[in-house]
């Protein structure tokens, strides 16, 4: 097959039912919310600890009692000294064996989770990008390529890991003889730096390699079945039959992450950071595992992709804004409870962010003018969309984790609601601020919130047998579409906040 057609089966795949690969990309940037709730129940449980033991009490006293800290450490580093004293007994009263010990437990876990959801849902990625291109369904695939696939996935990255750290280690230890060969013989350096530096060419050949065979691993354990020493070997098949081939995907994966890292590096000079994540997690990353995974299909002879749509990519991307807003609209009417519930969880979270900030008071103030310095309203906008859209996106599809991480969202984002509420120096002008727009943005964030609750419902449904898989990949594709729509909802919401709510109120004072 020519490289043209591997080209065109990526194009295919992501034009024809983008929302059937998606939500498997949306899902690996969820992971980060799902491990959040172990640090998040570890707080709560840190709570009992110190109210049982009376601790809570004399630590509330302690922060009511405190001077604020200087604005200014440099300037008078005597104050921030007194500071860093008066602050010391209470992280004394907080940091309990049992706390300590906490804090480890909770550490471990959400590494372990997080290692062990990362190889679930890139095994789930791979096998929904494996079934697309052979025209079957995506979602299906992937969700039970992630069951079936994830501790080989795991095995990989086990592997590859070992490998790096022995060549860190040959590294280090090459270094260290070098420099003692040296400091005991100087006049070798002319005949050991020669072979040092051959040695060292050989060893970045060689990983160079590994990580070119590591790059189709993955591939092959869901195009072949294979175990985790199959794949690799048959990963290195590929690259001795098809070198071509595998060379242009290394080219356009190189290509592909540059330009995102440049895109990202010089919104970053205007503040606007998190439209890189949205082009690598919607864009880069699936067309870069297709692009794989169509290659090594190619190689197997398996390539069967589906025909690009008849409409133009403008009309395509109309119809697609449609669609989201027509499920949205659908969802929030057929879902009225659900909506109920995350108003009252986002209510129950600021009210306890609320009392949490009471003994701050006086000893930390916020101020929404502060925030607004240097405020440049065409990046602020486009920062504003890309973050609160990736909220949502995330928010919804973490909930797939039976719920819980939806409900943390929920009750974290009241919580810290709360606390800038109650810290803010100036509560009307905060109010003049966040009304234009929260009047959009709040509820399209409730409604991802309550979208998240529904996922989270139908993956208990098909953990406990009433519903399927089937009924699974549907919620996420639909989940696709509502988000969407809360998209165009937070787009609007972002043009107001940069260019609207931050100088109107002015006016009047």
């Amino acid at each position: 097959m020519s490289l043209s057609d591997y080209v065109s089966a990526v194009v295919a795949v992501l034009r024809r039912r983008p929302a059937d690969v998606l939500p498997m990309y949306v899902l690996g940037a969820a992971i980060t919310a799902i491990v959040r709730v172990v640090p998040f129940v570890a707080i709560a449980v840190a709570y009992v600890l110190l109210a049982t033991s009376g601790r809570l009490d004399p630590i509330r006293a302690q922060l009511a009692e405190l001077d604020p800290p200087p604005t200014d450490p440099n300037a008078d580093p005597e104050a921030y000294d007194r500071f860093l004293s008066d602050i010391e007994p209470i992280f004394e009263q907080i940091l309990t064996t049992e706390i300590v010990a906490l804090l480890g437990v909770t550490a471990v876990v959400s590494v372990l989770l997080f290692a062990v959801l990362s190889a679930a849902v890139a095994a789930g990625q791979l096998a929904a990008c494996y079934s697309r291109l052979r025209d079957n369904r995506g979602l299906v695939a992937g969700l039970e390529g992630a069951r079936r696939y994830w501790l080989r996935f795991f095995g990989l990255f086990v592997l590859e890991l070992v490998i790096w750290s022995g060549a860190l280690l040959l590294v280090v230890s090459g270094a260290a003889l070098f420099a003692g060969s040296i400091s005991f013989a100087p006049a070798t350096a002319v005949l050991t730096l020669p072979v040092a530096l051959l040695g060292g060419l050989v060893l970045f050949v060689l990983l160079v390699i590994v990580r070119a065979v590591f790059a189709f691993a993955p591939a092959a354990v869901v195009v072949d079945d294979a175990g985790v020493f199959g794949a690799v070997r048959n990963a290195a098949g590929l690259l001795r039959s098809q070198p071509v081939e595998a060379v242009f995907y290394y080219i356009v994966a190189f290509v592909g992450v540059g330009a995102v890292a440049g895109i990202t590096g010089l919104l970053s000079l205007v503040d606007v950071v998190t439209i890189g994540s949205l082009l690598s997690i919607l864009v880069v990353l699936p067309a870069l595992d297709l692009l794989k995974t169509a290659v090594y299909c190619g190689y197997r002879d398996r390539l069967a992709p589906p025909e690009s749509p008849s409409l133009s990519l403008r009309d395509q991307f109309r119809a697609g804004l449609r669609h989201g807003w027509t499920e949205m609209s659908a969802f929030v009417r057929s879902n009225l409870g659900l909506h109920a519930l995350a108003v009252g969880l986002i209510l129950l979270g600021f009210w306890m962010g609320w009392a949490a900030a009471g003994p701050l008071v006086g000893a930390v103030d916020a101020s929404i003018a502060s925030r607004l310095e240097g405020w440049l309203p065409p990046a602020m906008a486009l920062e504003l969309f890309g973050n609160n859209w990736l909220v949502a996106l995330v928010t919804a599809y973490a909930g797939i984790a039976l719920v819980l991480p939806a409900i943390v969202s929920l009750l974290f984002n009241g919580v810290a609601l709360g606390i800038i509420a109650r810290l803010e120096v100036d509560p009307v002008e905060l109010a003049a601020f966040v009304v234009p727009h929260g009047i959009i943005e709040i509820p399209a964030i409730l409604i991802a919130s309550a979208l998240g609750i529904s996922v989270g419902v139908t993956a208990w449904r098909t953990w406990r047998g009433p519903a399927g898989r089937t009924d699974l990949a549907d919620a996420l594709e639909r989940a696709f579409w509502v988000l969407v729509g809360v998209g165009i909802l937070l787009a609007i919401a972002a043009v107001i906040e940069g260019f609207i709510s931050p100088y109107y109120y002015r006016l009047f004072l």
